[in-house]
């Protein structure tokens, strides 16, 4: 067996709105950031728009942030596509803080992984439904960048 290689799918920029803050609970600091729109685009000139209305649930604690976001996006050709993405975040809880204040911090320092599921019922997308896919993201103030990759 070897390692599984990897294609570029597409990259997402999500536009977010002011996180809502939901507290503490007992496994750290609950708060909800929801998603206003975006781009995507991709090899093979695949391209379209985050539809607003989703939401990233996030627990953050001193060392990484938990993220459980869900949107749909929508190609050019007017396909829908369902995105449940879960992901980690970490590095120093000083950088993760200033993140969590909406300050811009060096992509470089911060560990930011995650697994987006991808389903259609669009005839020329369905292929998503049976595919694993894995994405590297960085965190701005106002936008997230999300480059997904298919896992061959």
């Amino acid at each position: 067996m070897s390692a599984p290689g990897l294609r570029e799918l597409f990259t997402l920029r999500v536009e977010v709105g002011d996180p809502v803050d939901l507290g503490p609970a007992a496994d750290g600091h609950r708060r909800m950031v929801p998603i206003l729109g975006g781009t995507f685009d991709g090899p093979g000139g695949v391209s379209g728009r985050v539809l607003p209305g989703g939401a990233d649930h996030q627990v953050l604690t001193p060392g990484f942030t938990v993220l459980d976001a869900q949107y749909v996006v929508e190609t050019a050709a007017g396909d829908r596509l369902s995105v449940h993405n879960r992901g980690v975040r970490s590095g120093d809880p000083a950088d993760l803080a200033a993140l969590a204040r909406g300050e811009e911090v060096d992509p470089a320092r911060i560990y930011f992984r995650c697994t987006p599921r991808l389903s259609s019922s669009a005839p020329d997308w369905a292929w998503v439904c049976g595919r694993v896919f894995v994405a590297d993201a960085q965190r701005h103030p106002h936008r997230v960048d999300v480059q997904v990759f298919t896992v061959l």
